[in-house]
């Protein structure tokens, strides 16, 4: 599903306007950007969790030449964790 046809199933069930729901979905993931960049997690109970997740710094191989070994330095990546309730559905 791509995020147009998430807006449509979101206006649908709704009962809004896909205008309104895209401006709703906009502000939704603006908000957990906006969370995650300060190192906020965002908790949809029953849903699941957002959060930030710091990546240690590693070594690893270069692709196209496989010998060399490189240097891949740390960073920080989003992650989502779901919920019980989203699991639960997901294996009934």
């Amino acid at each position: 599903m791509n995020k147009a046809e998430l807006v449509a199933k979101m206006a649908e069930k709704a009962e809004l306007t896909k205008k309104d729901t895209e401006a709703a979905l906009n502000a939704f993931m603006e908000s957990v950007e906006e969370a995650l960049v300060s190192d906020d997690k965002v908790q949809l109970v029953g849903f699941g969790t957002f959060e930030v997740r710091e990546r240690k710094p590693r070594q690893g191989r270069n692709p196209r030449n496989p010998e060399q070994v490189i240097q891949i330095p740390a960073s920080k990546a989003p992650v989502f964790k779901a919920g019980k309730t989203l699991k639960e559905k997901m294996n009934k």
